[in-house]
């Protein structure tokens, strides 16, 4: 299950206090405030804090004390700007956290983002629950040909059958020897009275990277778009772009300015070399430009023609 009993009575405890506060509220965001938005098949997303909104991005632009007399349009069209010509200060002026409760291997992912403060559960002082994951069959890729850390074709058959129940088997065994060796269960309780049993920092080494941990994530709004822009992106492993589309949503609802000048810029757009530029610049006067006349790698030249839409 994604949550626990304790954890939606604490989210029900905190859903239930209303503050009053001077600070800047976005309504979109307090209607999810706390709640999990449910990823994969045992993971989530929360958002548990947040400081700033769009206008916020506007004060810092422009260094003034407060909303003033500007229009709505007026700030979208500056936050457009600013995104435009990757001026990216003003977006640090907001801030997030987020709990977050994904796989290992996804986590080991993320972590490279160096650029939040992240305290994750400690499986040196906690046992870790009976929790792992476990692809749905369309996503039992097999080795991409063409890109080395990707996914190509999914297994089909007794492949893809053999490959899920070696997924659950294994997954099912690491658990059970963990509590062994251990002596103790997932809840705590004792198997053999009388014997010591392995200390949690070395016990939880036989588990594998699918088994589930949690975190809390805080970083400003500049690194999230930055984290988003690749981690949303179609090339993006399946596992952590469903996250990040799940933190897409919250942006939306949280700095809806902000997320559209995003979409139109980063999401939306492109970013293209100098070499690449001229390319299209010969084609725009009508040159008949080859991949071995562009001046581009082989690859370079694929990724300029699904850019542009002209792929073969």
């Amino acid at each position: 299950m994604p949550i626990t009993p304790e954890q939606r009575a604490e989210i029900d405890r905190l859903r239930a206090v209303t503050a009053t506060t001077r600070r800047a509220t976005v309504p979109a965001l307090e209607e999810i405030l706390y709640e999990p938005l449910e990823v994969l098949d045992h993971g989530f997303v929360r958002v548990v804090d947040y400081m700033g909104d769009d206008s916020a991005v506007v004060q810092a632009a422009r260094v003034s004390y407060g909303k003033g007399t500007k229009k709505v349009t007026e700030d979208a069209s500056l936050i457009k700007y600013l995104m435009r010509h990757r001026h990216s200060t003003p977006f640090e002026m907001c801030e997030i956290k987020f709990h977050v409760k994904l796989p290992i291997f996804v986590a080991r992912q993320w972590i490279r983002h160096r650029t939040a403060n992240v305290n994750e559960y400690s499986a040196r002082y906690s046992i870790l629950d009976r929790e792992f994951y476990i692809p749905t069959p369309e996503n039992l890729g097999a080795q991409a040909v063409v890109n080395r850390q990707g996914r190509g074709d999914v297994l089909q058959g007794d492949e893809a059958a053999s490959v899920m129940k070696l997924l659950r088997d294994d997954s099912e065994a690491v658990y059970a020897h963990y509590e062994e060796m251990l002596n103790q269960r997932e809840d705590g309780t004792t198997i053999e009275e009388g014997r010591q049993g392995l200390a949690r920092e070395l016990a939880r080494m036989n588990l594998t990277l699918n088994y589930y941990t949690q975190w809390y994530w805080k970083v400003d709004l500049h690194n999230l778009l930055h984290f988003l822009s690749l981690r949303a992106d179609p090339h993006a492993q399946y596992e952590i772009r469903v996250y990040a589309e799940a933190m897409l949503d919250v942006v939306k609802r949280w700095v809806p300015a902000v997320f559209d000048a995003f979409s139109e810029y980063r999401l939306g757009g492109t970013h293209m070399s100098k070499t690449g530029l001229e390319v299209v610049k010969r084609l725009l006067s009508g040159e008949a430009v080859t991949q071995e006349a562009s001046g581009l790698s082989k690859r370079e030249w694929r990724e300029l023609m699904d850019q542009l839409g002209r792929a073969e």
